[in-house]
């Protein structure tokens, strides 16, 4: 291994400087206090869990877990993602009356980088749980509670996608019979390759009708007009279950008033194998990958638990990209003494703290570019020097 330079971090590791961890942090507080109006309450879990427990549970690839050995041997686990803990928590602690429970989150996780490609190995989620509830009203809520927070930051223009795992899974099965022969289709609309889609589809000994259902699962994207085209394609089952669902979500979205943001894309899938229902991705301009995903999973069922979930998580990172040149509000006032007028700038930075403004105190003889650091500031400081006070 050769020597690490000394500025250098690990791979997938990004230093938040000042002014970009200001903004996740006015975001932050935004949609954290969304959740709140909506009755969700925040809770955190530890960063290390155990391998054998949350690690497996999580859905992440072995080979993207940070695992450490603690003194008695056990094998731990930088947490991959948050969902897993929060079922561990629910189902030891927090569902012994069998009732609904509304959990929030905000807290970083961390999955390895094979290589770099500007991903990161550590990011920060914030996201919801609606717990032991399993109506597709609650699908519902979890979708309009992401697109009211998405409304409250600021972010200009999105859209919520909606899909169902078991409706493609169905089709698959259907069609292919095993769930071996699914798995390749499967990656190709994870990674949202649909060349490479079409291409094996073509290549599959398959009757032309069998193929032709298929390619139509990419046409399926829109409004409501899709329930009836998926119907078409589809033969009894699970897959007839799962627009049935949609159907219902739909209904429930109107009533929110909030169809204009949302479209099915039945083509959705996910990587994480707890998924069980209804599944949506948030998208937004200018950002290739979603800025927030989620949908109805059974991992509680893991730890012992019998019952459902639905919640989503929204990248902070990928959201602060998709909100592009959105400016923050800077709410910094700077305070620039000389030494003559050093107790006035204090008792007046005193009196601005306990009015809950953010206050900077500057001794101007401890900048060297006054010029530029004035600027920084340039409509909320002032100086007070001299025979002023202001």
């Amino acid at each position: 291994m050769s020597r690490l330079f000394m500025f250098e971090k690990p791979l997938g590791m990004r230093d938040t400087l000042p002014e970009l961890y200001e903004k996740k942090h006015q975001i932050r507080s935004v949609i954290a206090e969304t959740m709140k109006l909506w009755g969700y309450q925040f809770i955190e879990t530890p960063t290390l869990e155990y391998y054998e427990t949350v690690g497996a549970a999580s859905a992440i690839a072995d080979q993207q877990l940070f695992k450490l050995l603690d003194k008695e041997g056990n094998t731990l686990v930088l947490r991959p993602d948050m969902t897993a803990p929060i079922a561990r928590v629910a189902a030891s602690k927090l569902l012994s009356e069998d009732l609904p429970v509304r959990l929030a989150y905000s807290a970083n996780v961390f999955r390895a980088q094979q290589r770099e490609g500007g991903r990161p190995a550590e990011f920060e989620q914030i996201g919801v749980e609606c717990l032991n509830e399993d109506t597709v009203s609650c699908d519902g809520e979890t979708i309009a509670l992401l697109i009211s927070s998405l409304k409250k930051v600021g972010l200009p223009q999105f859209q919520v996608s909606i899909g169902h795992v078991g409706f493609a899974q169905e089709l698959f099965m259907q069609i292919l019979g095993t769930n071996g022969r699914a798995t390749a289709l499967r990656k190709f609309l994870y990674e949202k390759n649909y060349v490479g889609y079409r291409e094996h589809v073509n290549s599959l000994q398959l009757s032309s009708i069998d193929k032709q259902r298929l390619l139509q699962l990419l046409q399926l994207r829109g409004g409501e007009e899709v329930i009836g085209k998926a119907l078409d394609i589809i033969e009894n089952g699970k897959g007839k279950q799962a627009i049935i669902e949609l159907q219902e979500l739909w209904d429930v979205i109107k009533d929110y008033g909030i169809e204009e943001m949302v479209k099915f894309d039945l083509s959705i899938v996910s990587h994480m194998s707890y998924y069980s229902g209804i599944l949506f991705e948030a998208y937004a301009g200018n950002v290739g990958f979603p800025i927030g995903n989620g949908g109805r999973y059974s991992l509680i069922e893991k730890f012992g638990k019998k019952a459902t979930a639905t919640g989503f998580a929204v990248r902070l990172d990928m959201l602060l990209e998709a909100m592009g040149g959105v400016q923050l509000e800077n709410r910094a006032h700077c305070i620039l003494f000389s030494g003559e007028r050093r107790r006035v700038a204090f008792q007046l930075a005193e009196k601005m703290h306990n009015q809950g403004k953010t206050t900077i105190l500057q001794d101007i003889t401890g900048v060297k570019n006054l010029d530029a650091f004035t600027k920084r500031f340039a409509e909320t400081s002032f100086l007070i020097g001299g025979n002023s006070d202001e």
